[in-house]
This record gives C-alpha cells, sequence and structure tokens, in this order.
C-alpha cells in the first residue's frame, strides 16, 4: 500500500480466478469449483475438490476454510488435511447463501446472509443452527464486522445498510443509498466514527455513525462497479478497487472528511487498439484503448506508468459533469502520431477518434489533452457524420501534423498554433478514403495511400504531385520507417509490399496470411517487417533475403504492434484483452539462426507472455535450433595464396626493436629497497604467464664476478630450438615465442649466440623457424619482427658464420617474394578504394 507496487506475483491457475480471501499465513483463490491455497504468495500448497459448482463465497476460518457455491452448498474444509470437516445443503427456495461473516469473539460461529433477506447464526462445531433472524425482506448483498463487538452492517439489494445488533436482534441505525445494491462496506478504525459504502455505478458514500447522517459523497471513485473496498487498520486510508481495472488509495486528510486519491494504478478498462513504442530509449509505450484513454505504460518499471486521461470536446464542462453524464467524452482513438523533438515546448502526439472529423493533440510532458482541436475550417460549425480523420502522422521535426481523412482529402497542421498550413492536391490528394498518410526523415516527401489504390509522393513543401503508382489492390495501411527510406504496405487481399521510396519501386511482396492484417511493425535497422493478422498468427519477414523467418501462433489475435527503437522487445495488444504483452528478441541474447520457414511450415500456438513465469516452457523446440547453429572456427589458414597476420595485441611484437631505448627511459632513480620482514603473499615472476618465485637460500654465497655462461641451466625455447633440429617441427618453439612479454622474448634471443650460451646450430634452427613461418604464409608480423630483433642482435656472428650466411641468404629472397606479392594486394585494393571514393561515381 505504501507504493503500490507488485510485492509477488503466484503461479497461474488453469483458468480464470473468480474468488479471494486471504488468512495470515495463506491466500485462498477459486476458480470454477475447485478452491487452491496458494503459500509465500507464489506456489499451490492444497487443493480442495468436493463443489459440484462454481464456488461463489470464500471465508477463512482458523485451521478451517468456509466455501459456499452457487448450488447453495456450504463446505467447512480442514486446510492442512484438505478434508471435508463438514457439508451443510440449504434449501434455495428458502434460504439462498449470498453473504457470509465470522462475527468477531464468537468462537466457533459464523454468521450468514440469504436473498431471502433472512441472517441465521451456525455454530459450525456443533453443525447446530442458534439463531434465525427474521430480516428486512430484502436480499442481503454483503455482511461486515464493525469496529464494536456485536455489531454487524448489512448492506441490501435496495441500497439499505442496516447496522444491526446480533447479540440482542435489534437495529441500531438504518441507512440508504439511491445508487442501486450495496455492493461493499469498510469502518474507519482511527478513531473517527466513519462508514463507507459502494455502489455498482462507482460512488462511495461516507455515513458519519455519531451523527447518523450522510457525510460526503465521493462520485465516480470507479468507473464501474466498487468491487472491495477496505480502510488500512489504524489509518485514515481507504482501498478500493473496480472492473475498470484500476486500484486506488484514497486518504481522509482533507476537511469535511471527503477522501482525495493518494496513490493509484491502472490500466485500460477496455481493450487497447493500437500501441506504438514512444521516444528512442524504448522505455515507453503509448496505448490507445476502447475507453476513451490514451495511456503510457513503462517497460522498467510500473511507477513511470502514466495515463493522459480521456478525449472530451470541453475539457471544463466534462469535469463538472462528471464520468457518468459526459456527454462530451470522445470516441475511442484508432491511431496517433508522436514525435519528442519538440516535446517540452508543445503538444507532440496527434489523435484521430472513431468516425470523428476533429483530431485532438496531446501533450506528453504535462500528461493531458492539447490545446488544439485540428479540423477543416469548413468543418468549424458543423460537424459532418460520413467525414471522419482515418490516418495521421508527425513530422520529425515535430513542427507539422499531416491528417487523412474519408474523403481523400490530406491537410497539413502546425503543430505550435494549431493553424491550417495547406493541403495536397486541388480538392482532395486521392479519390478513395486515405489509408496512411507519411513523412520522410527531411521533410522532403510524403507519401499518401488511398483505398482506390494509389499510392502518390509529393513535395512536402510545395505540395507538388512528384509520381504516383498503381497497386495490385486496394492498400488497408502504410507504414514507413524512416531512417531507411522503407514503405511497408498492407491490403485488403492479405498480401504484404515492400517500397523502396528512393527507386519508388515494390522491392519485395509478401503472402501467407489468411485473415485481415492487423498492424506492422519494422525492426529498428529495417531488416525485418513483423506483421500480425487476424489468423492469429505474428510473422517476421527478412527483407534483404525476402523470406519469412519467424511465425507463431496466439490464442487470441494482435490487434497492434510495435517494436522497440532499441531491438528488444516486441509489445503486442489483442482482441479482448487489457494488457500489453512483451516478446524478447531472442537474437540479442543468444545465436538464432535466422533460416527462411519452409512452404509448409505449420506454426505451434505460443502461450501469451504474462506476470507470472509460464511452467510448461518448450525446451525441445529451443535446443533444436542450438544444434543446427553450431559456432564457425576459423582455420589457421584460410587459402593457399593468403598471408595471414598473428592476433597478437601490437604491444607484444612492435616495440622488440626499441627495447633498449624503453628500459633507459625506465630505468630506475634508486635501487630497489630488500623489505625487512617476508612477504604475506609468495611473489611472482614478471611476465605473462604467472609463476611463483623459487625460495632463496638463506646463505646466498654466490660469487658476483664469475660469469657461469655454460653451466647456466637452458631455458624451454632453447631445448626445443634443439630438438626441431632433428625432427624439423616448429610449431612449439613459435607457441612458447609466442607467449612470452617483449622482455623475455630479447633475453631469449639474446641467449642463442655462442658467448650467452648457445650454439650456432640453435641460431639456424631459428632461422629456419622463420623460413617455416614465410613458408606457411602466417604470422606475418611475428615473422619480420623476430628476424629484425635477431638480425640486430647477432648481426656480427652472421657475418663469420658461412651456414648461417647461406640460410639468411635464402631467407632474404623468400621474404622479398611474399613481400612483393603482398604489395601487389595492397595496391590492388587501395586503387579499387580510391575509385569507389571518387566523385565521378
Amino acid at each position: 500500500v505504501k507504493r503500490l507496487g507488485i510485492v509477488a506475483v503466484s503461479n497461474a491457475l488453469p483458468q480464470d480466478i473468480t474468488c479471494l480471501a486471504a488468512d495470515r499465513m495463506l491466500i485462498f483463490a477459486s476458480y470454477d469449483n475447485i478452491l487452491h491455497a496458494f503459500a509465500r504468495n507464489k506456489e499451490v500448497v492444497h487443493s480442495y475438490e468436493g463443489h459440484k459448482a462454481r464456488i461463489h463465497l470464500l471465508q477463512p476460518f482458523g485451521d478451517h476454510v468456509i466455501s459456499v457455491d452457487v448450488d447453495n452448498v456450504l463446505i467447512v474444509w480442514n486446510i492442512q488435511s484438505e478434508e471435508e470437516y463438514l457439508q451443510v445443503d440449504f434449501d434455495k427456495a428458502t434460504f439462498a447463501v449470498s453473504a457470509i461473516l465470522h462475527p468477531s469473539t464468537y468462537l466457533n460461529k459464523i454468521l450468514l446472509g440469504s436473498e431471502q433477506g433472512s441472517l441465521q447464526l451456525w455454530n459450525i462445531r456443533s453443525n447446530k443452527l442458534l439463531y434465525s433472524f427474521p430480516g428486512w425482506k430484502l436480499a442481503v448483498t454483503t455482511l461486515e464486522q464493525a469496529p464494536a463487538v456485536d455489531v454487524v452492517a448489512v448492506g441490501l439489494v435496495s441500497g439499505h445498510i442496516i447496522v444491526h445488533n446480533i447479540k440482542f436482534d435489534e437495529t441500531l441505525m438504518k441507512f440508504q443509498q439511491d445508487w442501486g445494491p450495496i455492493t461493499a462496506i469498510s469502518f474507519r478504525t482511527d478513531g473517527h466514527p466513519v462508514m463507507a459504502a459502494g455502489s455498482p455505478i462507482g460512488h462511495i458514500a461516507l455515513w458519519d455513525l455519531e451523527e447518523k447522517k450522510l457525510m460526503c459523497q465521493m462520485q465516480d471513485a470507479h468507473s464501474t462497479a466498487i468491487a472491495g473496498m477496505s480502510f488500512v487498520p489504524g489509518e485514515p486510508l481507504l482501498i478500493t478497487n473496480g472492473a475498470d481495472n484500476a486500484i486506488r488509495v484514497w486518504i481522509f486528510d482533507g476537511p469535511g472528511g471527503t477522501g482525495r486519491v493518494l496513490r493509484s494504478r491502472m490500466g485500460h478498462s477496455a481493450p487497447p487498439t493500437k500501441i506504438r513504442y514512444y521516444g528512442q530509449n524504448g522505455e515507453q509505450i503509448l496505448s490507445a484503448g476502447q475507453d476513451g484513454t490514451l495511456q503510457s505504460f513503462s517497460t522498467v518499471h510500473e511507477k513511470f506508468n502514466k495515463s493522459l486521461g480521456r478525449g472530451s470536446i470541453n475539457k471544463k464542462k466534462s469535469k463538472k459533469k462528471g464520468l457518468k453524464l459526459d456527454t462530451m467524452a470522445l470516441p475511442p482513438i484508432t491511431v496517433f502520431a508522436s514525435e519528442v523533438a519538440h516535446q517540452s515546448d508543445w503538444d507532440n502526439i496527434v489523435a484521430c477518434h472513431q468516425g470523428y472529423i476533429t483530431c485532438t493533440t496531446w501533450n506528453y510532458q504535462k500528461t493531458s489533452m492539447g490545446a488544439h482541436k485540428l479540423r477543416p475550417e469548413e468543418f468549424s460549425k458543423h460537424k459532418p457524420i460520413d467525414i471522419y480523420a482515418t490516418a495521421v502522422d508527425i513530422t520529425s521535426c515535430g513542427n507539422f501534423a499531416l491528417i487523412g481523412l474519408s474523403t481523400g482529402r490530406v491537410d497539413v497542421y502546425n503543430m505550435q498554433s494549431g493553424i491550417h498550413r495547406g493541403c495536397y492536391g486541388k480538392e482532395t490528394a486521392h479519390e478513395g478514403a486515405i489509408r496512411g498518410v507519411a513523412v520522410d526523415g527531411l521533410n522532403q516527401l510524403v507519401i499518401t495511400a488511398g483505398s482506390e489504390g494509389l499510392i502518390k509522393f509529393w513535395k512536402f513543401k510545395t505540395k507538388d504531385l512528384v509520381y504516383s503508382t498503381e497497386l495490385s489492390s486496394s492498400p488497408s495501411g502504410i507504414l514507413l520507417h524512416r531512417d531507411s527510406g522503407i514503405l511497408g504496405i498492407t491490403f485488403d487481399d492479405f498480401s504484404i509490399s515492400v517500397l523502396d521510396i528512393e527507386t519508388r519501386k515494390i522491392v519485395r511482396t509478401f503472402s501467407g496470411h489468411h485473415g485481415r492484417i492487423n498492424d506492422m511493425t519494422f525492426s529498428p535497422d529495417g531488416r525485418w517487417l513483423i506483421t500480425s493478422s487476424m489468423d492469429c498468427t505474428i510473422k517476421t519477414w527478412d527483407l534483404p533475403s525476402g523470406c519469412l523467418i519467424d511465425c507463431f501462433l496466439v490464442d487470441s489475435a494482435a490487434v497492434s504492434l510495435t517494436m522497440s527503437p532499441t531491438g528488444d522487445f516486441l509489445a503486442s495488444a489483442h482482441v479482448d484483452d487489457l494488457g500489453i504483452h512483451l516478446w524478447s528478441n531472442r537474437s540479442l541474447y543468444s545465436l538464432v539462426s535466422l533460416r527462411p520457414l519452409p512452404a509448409d511450415y505449420e506454426p505451434s500456438l505460443v502461450t501469451r507472455p504474462s506476470t507470472c513465469p509460464v511452467q510448461d516452457v518448450d525446451v525441445a523446440e529451443d535446443e533444436e535450433t542450438c544444434d543446427e547453429m553450431i559456432e564457425y572456427v576459423s582455420p589457421e589458414q584460410l587459402g593457399e595464396q593468403l598471408v595471414t597476420l598473428s592476433s597478437l595485441p601490437e604491444s607484444r611484437w612492435k616495440n622488440l626493436l626499441n627495447l633498449d631505448v624503453i628500459k633507459k627511459k625506465n630505468k630506475p632513480r634508486e635501487p630497489p629497497k630488500v623489505p625487512k620482514s617476508a612477504p604475506f603473499f609468495i611473489p611472482t615472476v614478471p611476465g605473462l604467464i604467472p609463476r611463483y618465485i623459487a625460495p632463496e637460500e638463506e646463505n646466498d654465497t654466490q660469487s658476483k664476478v664469475v660469469n657461469l655462461g655454460v653451466l647456466a641451466q637452458k631455458s624451454d625455447f632453447y631445448i626445443h630450438l634443439e630438438e626441431a633440429l632433428s625432427t624439423n617441427e616448429y610449431t612449439a618453439p613459435l607457441n612458447l615465442l609466442k607467449s612470452l612479454g617483449p622482455s623475455n622474448i630479447e633475453i631469449e634471443l639474446r641467449s642463442l649466440a655462442p658467448e650467452g650460451g648457445g650454439s650456432v646450430e640453435v641460431m639456424l634452427s631459428f632461422l629456419r623457424m622463420i623460413g617455416m613461418m614465410l613458408n606457411k604464409k602466417y604470422n606475418f608480423e611475428l615473422a619480420q619482427a623476430y628476424l629484425a630483433l635477431f638480425l640486430k642482435l647477432h648481426l656480427k656472428i652472421l657475418s663469420s658464420e658461412p651456414n648461417l650466411l647461406e640460410e639468411v641468404s635464402r631467407l632474404s629472397t623468400q621474404l622479398e617474394e611474399t613481400w612483393i606479392h603482398l604489395r601487389t594486394l595492397f595496391n590492388q585494393s587501395l586503387c579499387v578504394l580510391t575509385y569507389m571514393k571518387s566523385a565521378l561515381l
């Protein structure tokens, strides 16, 4: 109640929940004739089956729960053992149970109200009828315990509320409401003697129990019947809900005892007809419903949801009249367009209403209806019945709105002032009704589609006709993807065409739907077109390949679709469904093979997304696609003619020749100090592969003058090179060298010379390794860097040893050949690039 946010969502029951009640530990919910108990707000822990008809009343009662069905059978269940403790059958003609209550402090007793008007007090433990109250000859609709012991409020079908003492069977006070039966009663417990009563038309009456009179009325608390109401114990807060899909918290802190809305959560009270993402961050969805409201839903958190209200001809007059008598209310919105460019300066949403010529503007920042009503001048006095707005679009700068009418006329209005700025065509743009208007991203072209089967291109500014093309049949709607200049067109014969507005030619045609196409949406990159149809399918078409890549069935046809500008969600609204469903884009999270579906593909039925986790997720299908999608591993060499570089970072080979300069720069100013105590962590050898330093001996008596030279231990690299002389396998030493850092490489190459503890044979082996790299044409840049360093270090020895000289001259010719081949390829590519970039093309 504090924030009115969702605390938990339970698992789903197979059918709609019709009855709900809760005690300290469990939540009881029933559908049809079965009762379930939820624990931890999540999973079903008990099921109670025994009723033959639908359960319509529930009352938790200590270790038991009481349920009454419409056949007038009352069953008391033992909660833990799930067994029937007691069953009582009532005769429908004399006592049809319509309300149930456990009066506080009455041990083992329940009070039942009937449609005949009489009340009965039963002891459930002994199964005895203790007392029958004669009643008021009118059906009891609700029973509520008052804060005082023995006192109960009885709501009747006539609108009477009787505050009755059941101990002495005497009426304390009687009130009457004029709005039909009493649907709910609740008492304040924070020290004010106030009783609230709900009505079937959404009004709430507050009665002062001390003065015994009506204190105030809260009219139109909900637009439908008050389904439930409850004061928060000890606080001036009243929670109400109704079938208008709203839950509201009212606070009573004002003069006269009336309440104001403190918090509310609401959705559409009638199914949404059109949904569109708002803005570029993909966090808000604008939704227009059959209830006449425009609402904004957040995909991030419910607290960012907001309602822009109902469309109204005159806002001030509507507010005075209240919801029920509002003749000023506009019909539901059919299509709308929004643009964020100037949202803080003026209205940024334009909407067409069902069968209505006037288009309304809305302001997202102020979350209300805007200042302007957009309609042609000649209809300002009288409103024609048969002419109405059918299509609308806003320019990307947010300055102009284009509105198409059923007569074939297309008008331009300024969004800031609401002034008419002209129309397209002499009289009308098309002979038939306008089925869609669209403006490109730069305000150059306007595209209009008419029901006579023509698509026309107009200059936006001069309003001249540029081009007209005839379609195969009558279009039912158009949608432009502004970034890529692709226009999607849906037809009355259930086919879809894609038109490129640059070349003005139809580039793709898709057929496959078997029902009217309700809506379509593009993916943000313009590669996919997603369509929904009355055949209950949602299909994804890949535009570059022209194939159907995804198709699934839903149990209720999608009326409207919109894809997030960030590409993560597809939102859908369905026939006779109040919610907006979000589908996540699987290709964002994992590798999905987007192969064309076969012609005989049978789509499977997918359960619609809901707030509760779906239990029976079809995993088999997912595994299949993963098997097909085997990740590609690149071979070491793609082709024999190609020269490949290594994937090592530049820092590992680029500075090999400048190491002495770097070392000079990084020379420490003073020698490092030895720590007094031993370190806590074992120190490691500096390098790319972490290795521990061998513990030093205490008596370090090694001479600092004697150079061990030949006695020094041979390195791994040295050993590998020696072995390679006989085996001619150079991959092991190369891999070892690749794993070392620049300074380690220098040490290894330095120690190959005889004075560093090496030998001429090993130097020959190293040169052969470079030759092998040039032969295989891989790790090209490493071969260059290693060879350059080798030559720099051992130039003197190389010139004095004939076998080494011979190997070096062989390498030199090999290098020359490889480089000439590479240079030719480079020059070729550079030429092509320069040609492509030239202005002549």
